[in-house]
């Protein structure tokens, strides 16, 4: 597929307020294209979009492309959509945000790092370590990057530092020069509809990587073992714990919001290398993967050891990953956005190693009736290493289908599996009554989820004092 761009085309983003499609219209935006984009309320991505002087249009209508010529369309948005429509009756050309993506670099050198989870930490450590180099890379990430203050970042340099997306496939088209896949888990089923299937995809990821390219693949993770097995790409190096390592983790410690360890390097015709005492602000083995990751791809781009560590050690973070957002009573509350059972267990046993002595209160708001459905029994399972979860309603993300069981009978799963105290709420106002009366400096409060938790945590400092 061909896209001719010209900067006389109006290029009119469905979704824009979505944080990769915003980040995106930020970059195309800052190489002179004419950007516009709508969305059905308003969000900080938005604003931040009305900051760089783009037009966008609140709430979806056909008067909003009367003057595009071109479409790019978020994977979150359905064909029946009135402005879609529209384009198509104006035979408008119209593009997935992945097909756009992939054209906009292409005359790059890419760093795209996929997988189910850990992209956009990873991509911020990856960038974070660039920046420090001098190297001023474009940026495109999935999440918030604190130091950035946004998403998205125009570098000088012929380099670009992608997150991929793999939610609706698209993420294959990308080009890449060097990759990262961090794990493959079973997620967004809706597309892929089995593990086979997804696993395929990852394997034609990378095999678009060029001969003089590499991935870095992290091998503690079965389903990355199988496609290395399966595909027997040649150029690959890859990360972790696992002994067989080309760089592998040892000497691994944690204190209150730090993680600390040393990175072992076994390349071809090389020395053995000990790169030691590294440190970073964040918790849980598998921050320690995603900074080795950064670590192994900047490594052997010729970075020095010192500016890795520097860089890391003084990470400002991404917005939504363990960010604390208020203490009560001496309880801290974080704000975090792991939304499948694989994170939720990740995230907790970090914060157990890390504050082992605090009683953990994890409030869980499901993402996804699809993904309910899909995960039910892993999701009932992953709450083992908190002592108290509150369960939220779910946030259907525009998802018309129904939960194929009963929401209480879920929630007694939970604690029966988990072996956790379980609280149902309703609303916001239930949660800070709840938090109101039981907090006190024994306990961490986590916030989980995708959907509209994020503001309901950041919500609760005005909600608590009532």
């Amino acid at each position: 597929m061909n896209i001719n761009l010209a900067k006389s085309e109006i290029i009119h983003f469905v979704g824009i307020g979505g944080i990769g499609m915003s980040g995106l219209a930020l970059i195309m935006n800052g190489l002179g294209f004419k950007i516009q984009g709508s969305d059905k309320s308003l969000n900080k991505n938005i604003e931040r979009l009305k900051k760089n002087n783009i037009k966008v249009f609140l709430g979806h209508s056909s008067q909003n492309v009367k003057r595009s010529t071109i479409l790019v369309i978020s994977s979150a948005i359905k064909n029946n959509n009135v402005e879609i429509k529209e384009a198509k009756k104006k035979n408008l050309p119209i593009y997935k945000r992945g097909d756009m993506l992939a054209h906009i670099t292409s005359l790059k050198k890419n760093i795209v790092v996929s997988g189910s989870h850990g992209k956009t930490t990873t991509t911020s450590l990856i960038a974070s370590i660039f920046a420090k180099a001098k190297l001023d890379p474009t940026i495109i990430n999935g999440g918030v990057i604190n130091s950035l203050e946004n998403s998205a970042k125009l570098g000088k340099s012929d380099w670009s530092i992608l997150e991929s997306d793999e939610s609706d496939g698209s993420f294959i088209k990308v080009p890449s020069t060097y990759a990262v896949v961090t794990n493959i888990d079973r997620e967004h089923m809706d597309y892929y509809k089995s593990l086979d299937d997804l696993k395929k995809h990852f394997i034609r990821f990378m095999l678009q990587v060029p001969s003089f390219g590499k991935t870095f693949i992290c091998i503690d993770d079965k389903n990355n073992r199988d496609i290395c097995r399966i595909s027997k790409i040649k150029n690959i190096l890859t990360y972790g714990f696992n002994k067989d390592s080309n760089f592998k983790i040892k000497n691994f410690s944690f204190s209150e919001n730090k993680s600390f360890f040393d990175v072992e390097t076994h390349l071809p015709n090389k020395k053995k290398t000990i790169l030691k005492k590294f440190e970073i602000p964040l918790i849980g083995t598998h921050n320690i993967k995603n900074a080795t990751a950064a670590i192994a791809v900047s490594y052997f781009l010729g970075i020095s050891s010192n500016i890795l560590k520097s860089s890391l050690k003084n990470f400002k973070g991404v917005e939504r990953r363990f960010n604390k957002i208020l203490s009560y009573n001496g309880a801290d509350i974080y704000d975090d956005y792991a939304h499948h059972p694989t994170e939720i267990k990740e995230v907790l046993d970090g914060v157990k190693n890390s504050f082992y002595k605090k009683k953990i209160i994890c409030i869980f708001q499901p993402h996804r009736i699809s993904r309910l459905n899909d995960l039910k029994k892993e999701f009932c399972s992953s709450f083992k290493k908190a002592n108290f979860v509150i369960l939220c309603p779910v946030y259907k993300a525009g998802e018309n289908l129904k939960i194929n069981f009963n929401y209480y009978k879920f929630a007694n799963e939970i604690a029966k599996k988990s072996n956790v105290q379980i609280f149902l709420i309703n609303n916001q106002k239930e949660l800070a009554k709840f938090l109101k009366q039981n907090l006190n400096s024994e306990n961490i409060v986590i916030g989980m989820g995708a959907g509209s938790i994020s503001s309901w945590i950041k919500e609760l400092p005005i909600l608590m004092k009532k």
